[in-house]
Parts: structure tokens; sequence; C-alpha cells
């Protein structure tokens, strides 16, 4: 049988994840191996260096640079509060007094005589990391973070937006051809990952930010509404940053795509299950896929937990066209002939025959499929 392998996307009802979670600093693992976790469990924690906040003491004080050693009243590695004086000169004898205050709390990280200024380092900035999973931390990297391994249903994304949240399950759509509109996000849906059909409008998103959703899953999203709804044209760089308030995971592509039946049917047999959803997408090399992961009742962890068998593409696995004329359709391998055949373009490549719907075939090259893992 003719076997290729070709990146693809994975929809199952039960897999090992495990995600490792770093901090960006050296900093303090607050849990232990062996411990059940929550989303919100924290699991490591820093602080990141206050910003630096420069004074130029020579020029409020009116002195030479190399006088401000002598008229500082605090010393480097001194805290200082907003608005304490930190340096004071004298003249005419004393007569007058001309003095410098802290713009901020934080700390004097250094003195020079040689520009006259002082730099105030901000308070440091906490940051915690989080278990993002329900699971259980099967390794300790110290002074680093954790591993978190987890058992659950499992769905990649093509694109999406927002990071790491989680919330129950709401499918808010009959089936994976409805439209999500605003008229089906309701009060019910604060707090909920709520999931839709063929395509999230613009105005459903926005009204899913004021109810207080959590996420958006859906099968397609209009490019125009995208920009509408960020402010600017997305490039190629990593989303996941965003801070607006809502976490989104198209499944399809962009545009009123179906969303595949047998995610949203996945996705419908767990509504009211815990879901933790992540939009970070990365479109370049070093490839981030969106995801949506729904725990279930972690049994005793594996000594080694199992890794999922990379599947090639073979006669009959499940694909879906990234390219036009067939962008978005899905449909399953019917055949995979060995020799490169000439394109249209008179370049020549490995195709594979795709069967739509179990009638009409067409003739695509290799690299214009997605492969949907089905584990």
């Amino acid at each position: 049988m003719a076997h290729a392998y070709t990146p693809g996307l994975k929809v199952t009802d039960q897999v090992w994840l495990v995600k490792e979670r770093i901090l960006p600093l050296k900093g303090d693992v607050i849990v232990s191996k062996g411990d059940r976790v929550e989303p919100d469990t924290v699991v490591a924690q820093t602080h990141l260096p206050g910003p630096v906040e420069p004074v130029n003491v020579a020029n409020i004080l009116g002195v030479p640079p190399e006088d401000i050693p002598e008229c500082m009243l605090k010393k480097e590695g001194d805290p200082v509060k907003k608005g304490e004086v930190i340096a004071r000169s004298a003249s005419f004898f004393g007569l007058f007094k001309s003095e410098c205050t802290s713009k901020t709390d934080g700390t004097i990280e250094n003195v020079s005589h040689v520009t006259g200024q002082v730099l105030l380092r901000g308070q440091p900035m906490p940051v915690q990391v989080k278990a993002y999973l329900k699971g259980e931390v099967i390794a300790i990297h110290p002074d680093e973070g954790v591993s978190v391994a987890a058992i659950g249903a499992f769905v990649q994304g093509i694109f999406g937006i927002g990071g790491e949240t989680h919330g129950e399950i709401k499918v808010v759509c009959a089936d994976h051809n409805e439209v999500l509109d605003d008229g089906k996000i309701t009060p019910a849906c604060a707090g909920k990952v709520v999931v839709g059909g063929s395509q999230v409008t613009a105005a459903a998103l926005k009204k899913a930010i004021q109810v207080g959703a959590k996420g958006i899953v859906v099968g397609g999203f209009d490019d125009r509404d995208l920009r509408d709804f960020l402010g600017y044209d997305l490039g190629v760089a990593i989303t996941g940053s965003e801070g607006l308030g809502i976490t989104l995971v198209v499944t399809e592509g962009f545009g009123q795509i179906a969303m595949a039946q047998k995610t949203f049917e996945l996705l419908k047999r767990h509504e009211g299950k815990l879901a933790c959803i992540n939009g970070a997408t990365q479109i370049r090399a070093g490839v981030i896929r969106p995801e949506v992961v729904i725990p279930k009742d972690i049994p005793a962890v594996p000594e080694n937990v199992p890794k999922p068998e990379i599947m090639g593409l073979t006669v009959g696995s499940p694909v879906r066209v990234i390219r036009q004329p067939h962008f978005g359709r899905l449909g399953r391998v019917s055949n995979l002939p060995a020799p490169l055949q000439q394109l249209e373009s008179e370049s020549s490549a490995r195709v594979l025959e795709v069967e739509f719907d179990g009638k009409e075939r067409a003739i695509i090259p290799r690299a214009n499929v997605e492969m949907i893992e089905e584990v």
C-alpha cells in the first residue's frame, strides 16, 4: 500500500498529553512530583525585574555630576518610596536647599558621577505559571517548572487568538453547519467555552466578550472580521497574547466553513465538561496549533506516558484541502499514485486522489492537503 507522511491535525476522544510549564526566569517550583493539579493550580513562580527609571539628579539639583555622590541621601541598593527624597544639595551657606524625589517605589540601582543620573529599579513583578490542565505532575525541573500529564479528548485547530483559559463546554448550534451569530450568545454563556458550527460572526464574538464567555470554538471566521476585531492586520508572528478578553479556536479555516462533523460530535458529547483551550498559533517555522483539551479523571500515570503514534498518509486517511480550488473541503484519500505527475503549472509533484462525500473525486498535490489524525 502506498504510504506518505503529511502533517495534520489531531482529533481524538482520548490521548495522553504532556505539557511543559516553564518559567521565563529561574524561580521556585511550588508543587511536588505526583501532585494532582487543576487548571488554576500555580505550579511555579518567580519575579521579573521591575522597569528602570532614570532620574537626572545633577540637573534637578543644579550641581556638577561629580558632586552627586555627596548629595545622595540614598545609596545603591537602598529601597525607596515614591515621593521620598533621595538627594539634597545646599547652597549659599545652607540657606537654600534643592531636593530630588523618587518617581517610583523600588530600589537605587546605580549612581553615576559621570552623567549625574540615578537609575531607579521599580518593584519586581510577580509571575506565576499555572498547570493549565487537570492532571498530574510527572516531572520537576528544578528552579524552572514542571511537566504535567493529562488524559482526555483533544482537538487541534487551524488558527486561534487569545491565550490559555478554561470553562465548561456549551454547544449553542444545532449542527456543524450552523452559523454562530450574536442571537445565540446569551448570559448563560458566561464562563463557558462556547461551541458553534460553520462560522462565528464579529457581532457574536463581541457579545461573547460582553457576557463573559471564556472562549469560542468554531469552524470558520471571516478574515475581514478578524482584522476589524484585532484592529490591525495579522502577520506571521505568534498569536495568543492579544488580551481581548476571550480565546478563539478556529478548527477549519477562514470563511463560512462547516466544522468537521467528527469534531462537532466529539465536542457535543462532552457538553458540560471542563475544557482547557489555548488560541496560540504560529504559522511559520516551529508551528504551534491552537487546541482544545477536555481532561478526564486521571488514572495512575504510567511510568512512561505513551506518546501518540505518528501515522502516515494512507488510502482512507481523512484530509482537508488547504489550497484552491477545493480549499476547506474534507474528504478521504482514495489513491496514492507513486510516480510524479505534471500539474497545470507544468511543474511535477507527487499527488493523491481525494474522494469528497463518497462521490466526487479530485487529483490534488500532496502538499495541498492536511491530514486529520483520527487517533
